[in-house]
């Protein structure tokens, strides 16, 4: 049997490949008819009686290729190529995506199928990194059929399949996991997020009202857990309301209303949060006046963070509620945020570094300027009743309510003469 050819072999090549560049670059290459003409249909066509003129290159058939500078060493790959058997029992002839992609390209332009479905297999199933990933976008597309299997992982998915992952995504968001998986429940939470948000993308997800529904009844689940553990709380003993397993899962619950605020906000459906808040609003209170443990201090800040959202929602009217409802929510969240403010700064004061007390003054600000908001929209005699009371408080402060002071004495000054033109007219009417 004669021994396999081998590229270079200048005994027993008859034909020259002459890889050239406009930049100059000038390189022989002693192949083989036979093997060239197997597995390249750009090669065959050009050793072929066909071909109108036949170039003679140190006395053997000369076949000319012109590429461009960043591509020779891919044109040299791909003639190299030509002398292994490429069966797929071997993966390691590409050296990496990049090169793959190079190969692939060369492979196309030269006729070459097996080595195009040989780079196919392979950058198909081969993980990318990011920069790979968009050179493959550049690339690929439009380079016909027989490469469409690389884009598989990128082609958009149909509708049903993202409901699906929606809804298995939610209700593990909404779960309450082992404390080992909140690495795992946070992005979770995070991806949620992303998935019903219109970036430089439309949304992945336009929710309707099943979806809605659904996020609903999550939260709804997540509710009815939470009070369970507020009805714990309140049969037990002070002293085991600091106990770190309860703390750990009462903040969990915390942190889970913080996100579900943003998403149900995004979603145009905080009513079910906001109701349920209502709700439990004073075994909250009451619990976090059970304890007041350093340790109670970042749980109180929590539910500051929640309570913000909470009356945000009510006080710039996203959420309507009647007058009784929303004059409960300032009695009995205007205290405790007076009383909890001067605790979490006097934590921060005495320790540089207790970061988990940490709070963006914005959210202050922000928190005083709703209470403005809502008090403003209650009837003048509950307006007088808050002012009263804040006037006579220690921590009159915060939140400042001189803005609302202001508004009140105003309308009350002239309340008689206004609805005295306004009863005029109606009787000139």
């Amino acid at each position: 049997m004669d021994a396999p050819s081998k590229i270079g072999d200048r005994s027993t090549s008859d034909v020259v490949v002459r890889l050239r560049t406009l930049e100059g670059r000038d390189e022989w290459i002693y192949c083989h008819s036979d093997i060239l003409v197997e597995k390249s249909k750009y090669f065959a066509d050009r050793l072929s009686d066909n071909w109108p003129t036949c170039q003679i290159l140190d006395s053997r058939n000369c076949v000319e290729v012109y590429c461009q500078e960043l591509d020779f060493d891919h044109h040299v790959n791909v003639l190299r190529l030509f002398y292994v058997v490429i069966d797929g029992s071997v993966d390691d002839l590409w050296n990496g995506v990049k090169n793959a992609l190079g190969i692939l390209q060369v492979g196309i332009q030269l006729g070459c199928p097996q080595i195009v479905t040989a780079c196919v297999n392979y950058l198909e199933a081969v993980p990318w990194e990011e920069s790979e990933e968009e050179e493959i976008l550049r690339i690929i597309p439009g380079m016909g059929p027989e490469v469409e299997p690389i884009l598989a992982r990128l082609q958009p998915v149909n509708l049903s399949a993202i409901r699906g992952i929606f809804i298995s995504t939610l209700r593990f968001a909404m779960s309450s996991p082992p404390s080992l998986m909140n690495d795992l429940k946070s992005s979770a939470q995070e991806q949620l997020e992303y998935m019903i948000t219109e970036d430089d993308d439309s949304p992945l997800l336009i929710a309707d009202d099943d979806i809605k529904s659904e996020v609903k009844d999550c939260v709804g689940r997540l509710f009815s857990r939470f009070n369970n553990l507020l009805e714990v709380y309140l049969c037990e003993p002070a002293e085991s309301v600091d106990e770190a397993g309860k703390m750990t899962l009462f903040q969990s619950y915390l942190a889970d209303f913080s996100w579900a605020c943003q998403l149900l906000s995004k979603l145009e459906i905080m009513r079910v949060f906001v109701n349920s808040w209502v709700d439990a609003s004073d075994k909250i209170v009451a619990i976090m006046q059970s304890s007041p443990t350093v340790e109670m201090i970042g749980i109180k800040l929590k539910v500051v963070e929640v309570v913000a959202k909470v009356l945000e929602s009510i006080g710039y009217g996203t959420v309507i509620l009647p007058t009784t409802k929303r004059l409960h929510m300032v009695k009995i969240w205007l205290p405790f945020v007076r009383i909890t403010k001067p605790l979490i700064d006097s934590v921060m004061t005495s320790d540089d570094d207790s970061l988990e007390f940490k709070i963006d003054g914005e959210l202050w600000q922000s928190l005083e300027s709703t209470f403005v908001s809502i008090l403003l929209a209650l009837p003048s005699v509950n307006q007088a009743e808050i002012l009263t009371e804040w006037l006579e408080n220690e921590y009159i402060r915060y939140p400042d309510l001189t803005e609302a002071f202001e508004v009140w004495c105003y309308r009350s000054k002239v309340a008689n003469r206004r609805l005295a033109l306004i009863e005029g007219g109606h009787c000139a009417l």
